[in-house]
Formats: structure tokens, sequence, C-alpha cells
């Protein structure tokens, strides 16, 4: 699944750490609890983040100002209560944008409710990095309107705002400048990303012959030399082209170590001029067996289970969605649980049905508790997923009431935000706000 998202961006700027994906214990604490109060002179560094980049840079951020004898600790903006802000005298905020121009899921209710307030935030020093893709509308939109919302409270700016433009090496060296400047230090971490693995192709199949839509390749890939690293499902990988090694491309992973091989899902895309996308063109038709594919593992924390590992699972996505879900789904029958409810959507079922017999056997088998599908294309359409969820709405809410998180995976265009739509008819907008709060609606939508 190929995503310069809204907020998936790719570089090969080692400056950009932000691709090098989190650290593992940063991934695997417990839920994020609200903020504990703040004494006097601690440094708050707020992340709003969708795909872990705004929160790798959060951590590197309260690190480069704890190498200055400062008082620094990161937390995400959906446990940042008033009470926290209005007592924080000192605040970094570093902000991604979703779609055009939103606010990542995890500061929705944030942005809906503490930015609807009237606080009086004169006492707060601030300072914003607002993270964003300039081939959108609202570029870099929740940054600057929570930059905005901030001076309108009466907080003071430290410096003016900074803005990275798609992984721009220099907004991040001008970040890392000014931090240093307020830690008085210029010893600070290093913020290098890992480095590109070499890999090569396993098996490349075509999962949609004679579909009228773009080609889609199940590709398996395996390093060239040592074991398999460590990952899990939800997670991404960056692939660097050879064709344009400035801007890797990223993609979900629809396997699970275990497996033994790394597979995506991949679309190949072509531009007006009829030439094949970098990445995509030269994974679906270029590279062979012999040929090296430069790629590294990005954790996505987002996207993980982590403590919904035990809840009941709603998976919904589209298209070269399926990769993540997919991945979720193995998992989850692999450690015996089988209280999962997947809905898919593609074009046809007699073309597009991707991973029909492995989905119609985990159906049969009972470890998929409930398939549902939609083709927009077949007799009767159009019909989309959030279709589907608008008339399972009984048993939407019953899954809900029982504990169960939703996945969406996909389409950003579409079919997100028809889903999201859905999911509010049925539910009520207060009640999913409160599941993107808890953790169990997460969305990787691009």
């Amino acid at each position: 699944m190929m995503t310069i998202d809204p907020m998936r961006w790719g570089s090969a700027l080692a400056l950009l750490a932000a691709y090098g994906g989190l650290c593992a214990t940063l991934l695997r604490r417990p839920k994020a609890a609200p903020a504990p109060a703040l004494e006097e002179g601690d440094w708050l560094v707020v992340y709003a983040s969708q795909t872990g980049n705004a929160e790798y840079l959060a951590q590197q951020t309260a690190a480069t100002l704890n190498t200055g004898g400062l008082q620094a600790r990161a937390v995400c903006i959906s446990s940042l209560d008033p009470a926290a802000l209005t007592g924080a005298t000192r605040a970094l905020f570093i902000a991604s944008t979703y779609g055009e121009g939103d606010a990542p899921d995890s500061a929705a209710r944030f942005a809906g409710v503490t930015m609807g307030s009237d606080a009086d935030l004169s006492q707060l020093h601030y300072g914003v990095l607002a993270l964003g893709d300039s081939s959108y509308t609202n570029y870099c939109g929740f940054g600057r309107a929570l930059d905005a919302w901030l001076g309108a409270r009466g907080a003071t700016p430290l410096f003016e705002r900074i803005e990275v433009d798609r992984a721009n090496g220099e907004a991040i060296a001008n970040w890392q400048h000014q931090l240093s400047h307020l830690a008085g230090t210029s010893d600070a971490p290093d913020w290098e990303a890992p480095a590109y693995g070499q890999w090569r192709i396993l098996e490349r199949t075509q999962l949609n012959p004679g579909s009228i839509g773009a080609p889609l390749y199940r590709i398996a890939l395996a390093p060239r030399a040592g074991a398999l690293p460590d990952w899990e499902a939800g997670d991404l990988v960056q692939v660097c082209a050879p064709r344009d090694p400035d801007l890797p491309r990223e993609y979900s992973i629809a396997s699970i170590p275990s497996e033994g091989k790394l597979e995506l899902l991949v679309r190949l895309q072509r531009h007006e001029d009829g030439s094949a996308g970098a990445a995509s063109g030269w994974l679906c038709l270029d590279a062979t067996p012999d040929d090296t594919v430069a790629l590294r593992v990005r954790t996505h924390a987002r996207f993980r289970l982590g403590e919904n590992a035990a809840r009941p699972l709603i998976l919904v996505g589209n298209g070269t969605g399926l990769a993540g879900l997919r991945a979720h789904l193995k998992a989850r029958i692999d450690a015996g649980m089988t209280d999962n409810w997947l809905v898919f959507g593609e074009r046809n079922a007699a073309h597009d049905f991707l991973c029909r017999d492995e989905l119609l056997g985990w159906r049969d088998g009972g470890q998929l508790a409930r398939l549902d599908l939609a083709f927009s294309r077949d007799e009767g359409g159009p019909r989309y997923v959030q279709h589907v969820l608008a008339e399972r709405g009984d048993e939407l809410r019953a899954w809900i009431a029982r504990g169960a998180a939703v996945y969406v995976c996909g389409s950003l265009q579409g079919m997100a935000a028809g889903v999201h739509e859905a999911l509010e008819s049925a539910l009520g907008t207060e009640t999913l706000d409160e599941l993107a709060a808890e953790g169990r609606y997460r969305r990787d939508v691009y």
C-alpha cells in the first residue's frame, strides 16, 4: 500500500529520523495515561501523530531538552487534559496534519473540544513544529490551526512556527537548532534514521488478472543475508527505488514474521504519460530475484494492536488496504483469536476478490467470524464498505458493546470518509470520539 499519505512521507535525508520509526521500548509501552502534574520549569512536548512520525520527533525533542539539563517529557495530545495545558508554562507541539487539513485521529477530541474552549493560556510559552505535505490543499492545516489557537488564547510563541514539507531536512535542522538554543547545548542525541537493508524478491503474483483496475501484485521478499527483522502486524516498510532514491515509498506489511517472508500488496501506478511509478514499477515489473531491493521496516505504533489484542476486532478496508488487515487477521488467528469481522471492498468479485481462497478458508474454518464483501462494479452497485456498515448497524453496535476495536485501512478519498460517516451514524459522534481517544478506532488511510 503506497502512502505518501496525508502524513506518510519518505525521505533519504538523514536528518529526518521520523522515518526510522520508534524504538522498541516506546512502541511497547502501555496505553497513555493523562499527563501528570507539571513541576515549575518542566517542558511539555505534545505530539499529535497518525503514523508515528510526530511521536518519534517528540521523543527526540524531549531527549534533546533533557540532554541540556531541562526536565521534559513527551505526551500524546489525546492524554492532554485542559488542566495540564493551563498549568504548563513551556510547551512544544509537534503536529501532523491528516487528510485535507484535518487533525490526526489522536487529536480529534482536542481539536473539537479543547480548541473550542476559551482557555486562558497567557502563562504559556510555546513552539510548533507542523508536519505536512504541500501537494495537499490545506498544507499543515492542523499545525497552523493549533498555532493560531494558542496565540489567540494568549500564549506567547518562543519562535515562529516551523513547517516541514514532506521530509524537508532544512526544516528539521531548524527545529534542532531551536532546541539546542533552548537547551543551551549542541550535544543533541542522534536523530539519524537506520540504513536500508538489502532484500530480494522471492515471489511476485498478480492477484487481479482481468481487472478493469490497475494490476495489483502480492510480493514476497526476504533479506539477502541474515534473518528476517522483527515486526508486528500493522507495521510498514520503506522502499528506496533506484529511479527516485530521494523519495522512498511506504507500504503496509501484509504478513507476520512467523510466515518466513515479508509480503506487500502493491498496485502498479501509472503516470499520465504512461510511465510506471518509481517504486511500484520497480517492485511489480522491473526488479528480478537477482536485483537488490533497498528496504527497511518502520514501526507504526498507531496501527498495531497493542492493548486491543484481546478485544474483538472489526477490520474495514478496500484495495491494497487489505495488506495491513490481512496481517492483523493472520496474527490473531495464529494466537487463537476468532472474534474477527472483516469488511472488504473492491471492484468486481470475479477479478478483484483479493486473497479469496485464504479469506474464505478462514471464514469456513471459523477463524473469521464474519466476512462482508462489497464489489462496487458488480450488478446492483455501486456498493462500498460504508454501505455494508450502514446495513449492519445492529451488529456493529453489538460488537462495540462487547468491547470491539475498529481498524480501517485503505483509500483516504471516498472510503475513509464514508466509513467514518457510517460509524458516526451507527454509533454516534460522541461514542466514536471516545473510541478514538481510547485507541479503539484506528485508521491507516492514504
